[in-house]
């Protein structure tokens, strides 16, 4: 019985060794996220992906770029991308509105990009003329964003009730006439010979070589008028409470990231660390 006692003890042991291994195997062996991104916030997410603070926070990255946005949201749905880092919360609205059943959750605030208005003719948005044309995005949200800072320019007057999903169908007052012509957000620069005024995001400005502080002739201020406008990192609802994946938002935050990123982009991502909350109260 004694021999026999041992040797049970001894398995019993043995197995406890194993199962001790394996546990903390599993805890220390972090599953990679992939970020999916597009233009400067793919080269933010590259360089925090390859930071000594991710790595003190224990998450493995790995970024994965697509240019479209609507197939960026797309492939989050689908588990091809874990987290996206593009949108505005503005964007990420009219995308739920229009994708009920496949609806995205917010996981925390990063930055606001100014939205600016550049011209090579005009040097100040009193000198826009009558029947100027203006160019503008062609997609829902950035459509919105668009007009929502025309009005705060005084060139236009939107009408009540103007949404996420509102367009040029909803301005209530146009003074000077003006013309719009919609185009693929993405081409903004290069159309700036073409026509008298164009509205251009910030990521794309900066992509074509032009400073939204310095470039334009006017542009978004950080305040409640904007809180729309401002960047998130967003998942699949399923999701939303993963505690790993709101990792990330701490670390966008990390002052030593937030330092290499102003010297980067000049100042134009101007951090925007709130609660979900501030966006969501109208």
């Amino acid at each position: 019985m004694g021999k026999r006692h041992k040797l049970f003890l001894s398995v019993i042991l043995a197995l406890s060794v194993i199962l001790l291994v394996g546990c903390g195997k599993s805890s220390s062996e972090s599953k990679t996220i992939t970020v999916g991104s597009q233009g400067s916030d793919l080269e933010i997410w590259e360089h925090i992906a390859k930071s000594p603070q991710a790595k003190k926070a224990g998450l493995k990255i790995k970024v994965k770029e697509i240019t479209d946005g609507g197939q960026l949201n797309k492939a989050t749905t689908e588990g091809e991308v874990d987290v996206n880092a593009f949108q505005s919360w503005s964007y990420y609205e009219a995308y739920n509105k229009q994708n009920p059943s496949g609806k995205l959750s917010a996981l925390g605030t990063t930055y606001l990009e100014p939205l600016g208005i550049y011209s090579k003719k005009y040097k100040s948005i009193s000198e826009i003329p009558d029947n100027a044309t203006i160019a503008i995005a062609n997609n829902p949200a950035n459509t919105s964003r668009d007009l929502l800072l025309l009005q705060k320019a005084g060139l236009l007057t939107l009408k009540k009730g103007f949404n996420a999903l509102s367009n040029t169908k909803d301005i209530k007052d146009n003074p000077k006439d003006l013309q719009f012509k919609e185009i693929d957000d993405t081409t903004g620069p290069r159309v700036l010979n073409d026509v008298d005024v164009v509205l251009i995001s910030n990521t794309v400005a900066l992509d074509g070589g032009l400073h939204v502080l310095t470039d334009s002739i006017y542009h978004e201020k950080v305040n409640q008028s904007t809180k729309d406008n401002v960047n998130i990192l967003a998942t699949v609802y399923k999701n939303r409470n993963n505690k790993e994946y709101k990792k990330l938002v701490k670390l966008y935050h990390n002052k030593t990231i937030q330092k290499w990123i102003t010297k980067k982009y000049y100042g134009t991502k101007i951090e925007v660390q709130k609660p979900l909350s501030y966006l969501k109260n109208k």
